[in-house]
């Protein structure tokens, strides 16, 4: 596979560039260290992701790979990615991932025509955030076994249960959501996906705070929610396999690997400039190892998402989900691996926050702190070798 840009990519990159550098001038500070959190967590970081999502619907780089007639311009896929991978490793704002990158193209794939042209241009104009009704207090990574209940009466569904760790939803008015249609059934029959909306009698948002403050989860409870039966995506009690292309679009982004160059590349600029024992750290044989492994790691990571996008650009958006897997456990454990490198080198400043001796604004603890998050959320790391043994390499299912 040759990963070399064409004129008009490398154009097109620069164009993507240009435009996030000088935006990201403008930033709240709390957009130095990680975007999601930045975004959720304040008024200040939700309000500059508004101004920024204005800014990319102007320029039509909101939904460029989507068809025309639901808001997008049909760009090939890989400009697409290569958009996704600039804006990250800027760290900007103004996509919502959960509506935008993730059930925006489960839509295309599995909702009506009607469901198409009424869902998909909100979207695509900005206009609608989402979050995802998946994780329940029982059902995590075995998501399956979830217990929310969606029982058909006449032509609506009336829900009860309770989702959690719930990103975003209290900046929300829309949910995806997967609940139980059939009772009777177990595991992964009998479910089906919803389109919710937020300001619904019945659904109550509760923050799930961190222990410094911060608010990025929360906790829904549905009592007798009703859903009319138009808002239901896919055929009833067969939400299973459009979740599980849900899943694959969720764990199979470009954005970690930009993110951790970003942050290389800012770990290096520290280790050019900061002396131990009188020698510049990046002089130790050591840590340029270290560093090299992990830059070579971060661009083999890289590889995997553009593998994905070359293979959807050629096949359509349905992917094999070891694919996905193998992007998403990859990226999480280097993600790991790379906090805790940072923290060890940085030392004891290493853990500092707020101050203006904290490296790089204080990510290298924010990232510490948070990297365990990243082999649990969207599926743990043991659930993602499964998937690569069971789909990809073709070993037994265990009974």
């Amino acid at each position: 596979m040759d990963y070399k840009l064409t004129e008009l990519q490398q154009g097109l990159r620069q164009e993507y560039d240009d435009f996030f550098r000088e935006e990201m001038k403008n930033a709240p500070l709390v957009y130095q260290k990680q975007t999601l959190e930045a975004i959720y967590d304040s008024d200040e970081g939700w309000n500059f992701h508004v101004q920024m999502r204005e800014k990319l619907v102007e320029k039509g780089w909101l939904a460029m790979a989507w068809p025309k007639e639901y808001g997008g311009r049909e760009a090939p896929i890989m400009e697409q990615l290569i958009f996704s991978e600039v804006q990250s490793y800027h760290r900007a704002p103004g996509i919502d991932a959960f509506g935008f990158g993730m059930f925006a193209p489960t839509l295309m794939l599995f909702a009506s025509e009607e469901q198409k042209k009424r869902l998909l241009p909100p979207i695509a104009r900005g206009e609608t955030n989402y979050c995802q009704g998946w994780s329940e207090p029982n059902a995590g990574s075995d998501l399956a076994s979830l217990e929310t209940t969606a029982i058909k009466d006449g032509d609506t569904y009336v829900v009860n249960g309770q989702k959690v760790w719930t990103t975003g939803a209290h900046r929300a008015d829309h949910m995806f959501l997967l609940a139980r249609t059939n009772p009777e059934e177990k595991r992964s029959k009998g479910l089906s996906v919803f389109n919710v909306a937020m300001d619904l009698p019945g659904i109550e948002v509760r923050p799930i705070h961190y222990m410094n403050g911060g608010h990025l989860y929360n906790e829904i409870f549905f009592n007798n929610v009703r859903i009319t039966e138009s808002n239901r995506i896919g055929p009833e009690n067969e939400g299973w396999q459009s979740t599980r292309a849900t899943m694959n679009f969720e764990r199979s982004g470009v954005g970690l690997f930009a993110e951790m160059k970003r942050t290389l590349e800012e770990f290096m600029v520290y280790l050019k400039t900061t002396k131990r024992g009188g020698k510049f750290l990046y002089e130790n044989s050591s840590v340029r190892q270290k560093i090299a492994r992990l830059y070579a790691e971060m661009e083999a990571g890289r590889s995997l998402s553009y593998r994905i996008a070359w293979n959807q650009e050629k096949g359509g958006l349905m992917i094999a989900p070891h694919a996905a897997s193998e992007s998403k456990v990859f990226g999480g454990e280097l993600h790991q691996r790379m906090a805790n490198f940072g923290t060890e080198i940085m030392g004891l400043h290493g853990q500092l926050e707020g101050s203006e001796w904290a490296p790089l604004s204080g990510k290298m603890p924010f990232d510490y702190q948070g990297c365990m998050g990243y082999n649990i959320a969207a599926g743990s790391s043991e659930i993602q070798r499964n998937i690569i043994a069971w789909v990809g390499v073709g070993l037994p299912r265990f009974k």
